[in-house]
C-alpha cells in the first residue's frame, strides 16, 4: 500500500502536472517525485512535506499509542 505516493500521484493528474512539473513547484529533484509515487522507504520527511504542501497537506510524528486507539 502506498497511501502517500497514491495520492501524490492522483493529485498532481488532477492538477495536469508532468512530475517535472510538480518537482519544480515544490522545489525538490525529480527523483523526489519519483520515489513519493513509487512508494520508496528512505526519503526525508522535509522533502515530502515541500510536496505535499502544495496540496494543503502536511506529513509528522505521530505517537504510535495514539493511532492504535484510532484504529479500534
Amino acid at each position: 500500500m502506498n497511501i502517500i505516493g497514491d495520492f501524490v500521484k492522483m493529485k498532481r493528474k488532477q492538477l495536469g502536472l508532468t512530475q517535472e512539473d510538480l518537482a519544480e513547484n515544490a522545489g525538490v529533484a525529480l527523483t523526489v517525485i519519483r520515489k513519493i509515487e513509487q512508494g520508496k522507504d528512505n526519503l526525508s520527511l522535509i522533502k515530502v512535506n515541500q510536496v505535499l504542501m502544495l496540496f494543503g497537506h502536511v506529513l509528522g510524528p505521530v505517537n504510535v499509542r495514539d493511532y492504535e486507539k484510532g484504529d479500534s
